[in-house]
């Protein structure tokens, strides 16, 4: 008797541990990440772009509330003119697209963004969060795990809930060049070519970055978007040390009082006083006339010597300035500036290779500026890049197929011990 009654015992144990374990397990294999996902091992972050499509009509000011961040970066991230008065409360329409300026950090092994912090209201609910107020750019999972939700049904007014974003690093680099990483959803009229044609790169490229076995995708997908840059060389203990600025857009920094420029058709960066700087230190290189930005040249026998005064950082409130003097085979020419665009008040539609915005247009009838971002620091990529590309781990979201052909290793772990566990009991059921 006392054999069969411990033997019982054991049975319900085991029964109990299945039942754990497999819930455990089941749950943990599900939130699966929607995007490319790149490991990394130490604290460091670097400058990304989420691409964000507007659910309603909304301020600048709102729009940088819903991400905590600088009003201005969502401008300059945008090529939008900060000169037009009380640009910052100007009402950008729904379903506008545009570019969200976010640092990306290294969180438990892998690169996101856990700045964004939400306050729920009372119709909110994950789903709607995740899908509509955020465009889809975060799972309900996804909140719900970050914020150790047990019941997502149950949801406080005023709770304030972290919203895990996606993003990459990959060294601040592509193909060994400066580049910045996008994190774009994928609409249902996209295809990759049509992808690779607006953010003027490759479905090659494209598909080394995500880790893709094929160029298929599919609504909802989140796809890292590498995009031509100008890399900075600040010393490191600037604040803005690691700048870099996507081809054909600006940003803003040293305290709103230094612009710097990625020219179409070059990576080479320029910074210039900002239009509306006050209070700011000198920006004169020192024993020279020149201010910030101003260059002289003089045609000689040997070739164009050029002297300089650019920026060299933002150093404890201070700006730094260097001068440089160098002889070049010819003299330069007018510095190229980057287009501006009033703000947009209308979303144009256009669907040559995409839903809205297509290819050619970012919603507002002008071609699609490559966007400026705030300074921060670049970050670090372990492991070896395939086909001379930055390394990333497709993963899907439940309700859609995976942007890469690569299994998730970790489901696949999840699923082995999984059918261990389910071996083992019917296993001991037997004794």
């Amino acid at each position: 008797m006392a054999a069969r009654a411990l033997n019982s015992a054991h049975r319900a144990l085991n029964s109990f541990l299945f039942i754990v374990l497999a819930s455990f397990l089941f749950n943990i294999a599900f939130i699966s990440a929607k995007s490319t996902i790149e490991p990394c091992s130490n604290a460091d972050s670097c400058n990304a772009l989420l691409g964000y499509t507007l659910y309603t009509d909304l301020k600048v000011s709102e729009v940088a509330s819903l991400f905590q961040v600088d009003p201005i970066s969502i401008l300059t991230a945008n090529a939008i003119d900060v000169s037009y008065p009380d640009v910052e409360n100007h009402i950008l329409p729904s379903k506008l697209f545009i570019k969200i300026p976010i640092s990306c950090s290294c969180v438990d092994g892998i690169r996101k963004s856990v700045s964004t912090r939400y306050k729920t209201r009372p119709s909110d609910t994950l789903l709607s969060i995740a899908d509509t107020i955020y465009a889809g750019l975060v799972s309900s999972d996804q909140i719900r795990e970050a914020n150790s939700i047990s019941d997502p049904s149950v949801l406080d007014v005023g709770q304030t809930l972290v919203v895990p974003l996606p993003c990459t690093c990959f060294n601040g680099t592509d193909n060994s060049l400066p580049a910045i990483y996008l994190s774009y959803v994928v609409q249902v009229e996209d295809t990759l070519t049509g992808i690779a044609v607006r953010y003027s790169t490759t479905i090659t490229d494209l598909m080394n970055v995500n880790a893709m076995g094929n160029p298929s995708i599919k609504a909802g997908d989140i796809l890292a978007v590498p995009l031509s840059a100008c890399a900075s060389k600040f010393p490191r203990y600037s604040s803005d040390f690691g700048l870099i600025v996507p081809n054909g857009s600006y940003a803003i920094t040293a305290s709103h009082c230094v612009q710097c420029s990625c020219g179409p058709g070059n990576r080479n960066l320029y910074c210039m006083p900002a239009p509306f700087a006050v209070s700011c230190s000198s920006m004169q290189c020192r024993n020279s006339n020149l201010m910030l930005g101003n260059y002289t040249a003089q045609q000689s026998s040997a070739g164009c010597n050029v002297t300089s005064c650019s920026y060299g950082g933002f150093v404890n409130g201070t700006i730094l300035t260097m001068l440089s003097s160098n002889l070049q085979p010819r003299c330069p020419g007018p510095q190229q500036f980057p287009p501006l665009k009033a703000p947009p008040t209308t979303v144009i539609r256009d669907s040559n290779f995409a839903p809205a915005p297509s290819p050619q247009s970012d919603g507002t009838g002008s071609p699609a500026p490559r966007s400026g971002l705030i300074p921060s620091s670049i970050g670090s990529l372990p492991g070896f890049p395939p086909a001379s590309g930055p390394v990333g781990t497709g993963f899907s979201s439940p309700s859609s197929s995976s942007s890469s052909s690569l299994a998730n290793p970790l489901g696949s772990i999840l699923a082995a011990l999984m059918l261990f566990i389910v071996a083992y009991f019917l296993t001991s059921l037997s004794l």
